[in-house]
């Protein structure tokens, strides 16, 4: 009988190892595949890969969205605001 118990805390021992050991590896792809994301895109605009540089970046494409939404709602006057507000948020992230 002490056998089968034995058997049984080293076979869910194995087990419970094997489920930590994989989302540790799981959560250590998803960080360095974020991190390799954001240095690709601030690369390629030309832009630090900094939080305030990417919160920035997000503020501009935010803006942005709602000029789009506007527009699908037919107002002009707050697709032209937002828009312009988008596109210079943007440009003074990227120059």
């Amino acid at each position: 009988m002490q056998d089968f118990f034995t058997w049984l805390g080293t076979t869910l021992g194995e087990i419970i190892r094997f489920v930590v050991d994989l989302l540790v590896h799981f959560f250590q792809n998803l960080g360095d595949a974020a991190r390799g994301f954001f240095h690709g895109l601030s690369a390629s605009l030309g832009v630090p890969s900094t939080l305030v540089s990417l919160l920035i970046l997000v503020l501009g494409l935010w803006l942005l969205y709602l000029g789009l939404r506007a527009l699908l709602r037919r107002r002009l006057v707050a697709t032209l605001i937002w828009g312009l507000l988008g596109i210079t948020v943007l440009s003074w992230l990227i120059n």
